[in-house]
């Protein structure tokens, strides 16, 4: 009989350890007054800028939210709305340099926290587990490429 876990047990134990490095992660954020949606949204137009509706897509929530989320941001001066020229209607959202700067330490922030948990690992252990949500983030990167994760 073999000692390792069976496939089924692990991605339910990776589950349980993504749900609770989620928790991690708005802690982090929370020391820079951000929450993982606003942190998300950041992520996002770090890519370039984007209608409402191409955000609510991406992000998986609604027009409504993603007005609420900007509207947060904006005020703060981390991103701005801009009209299309082409129709009026259509308002893309982009980051301002102080978004920038902001995600860049909320990027700083989340890495430090993650990597203090890890740290509770032996030193090759640790490695692996950053390494893993590395390989993490290329698969969630795959899968929205292919259209298959749209969060």
């Amino acid at each position: 009989m073999s000692l390792k876990q069976s496939p089924t047990r692990t991605a339910q134990e990776a589950a349980q350890a993504a749900t609770r490095l989620a928790r991690q992660v708005a802690v982090a954020l929370g020391d820079l007054d951000l929450s993982p949606s606003q942190y998300r949204l950041l992520l996002f137009l770090s890519e370039g800028n984007a209608a409402a509706s191409a955000v609510a897509g991406r992000l998986a929530v609604s027009r409504p939210s993603v007005t609420a989320l900007a509207d947060g941001l904006e005020r703060r001066g981390l991103l701005q709305r801009k009209s299309d020229p082409a129709d009026r209607r259509k308002v893309a959202h982009e980051l301002t340099e102080a978004g920038k700067l902001a995600l860049a330490a909320a990027d700083d922030a989340v890495a430090e926290q993650i990597s203090a948990i890890a740290g509770h690992l032996d030193a090759d252990q640790a490695d692996q587990a950053l390494e893993g949500l590395a390989l993490w983030n290329e698969a969630l990167n795959r899968a929205r490429g292919q259209g298959a994760a749209q969060k």
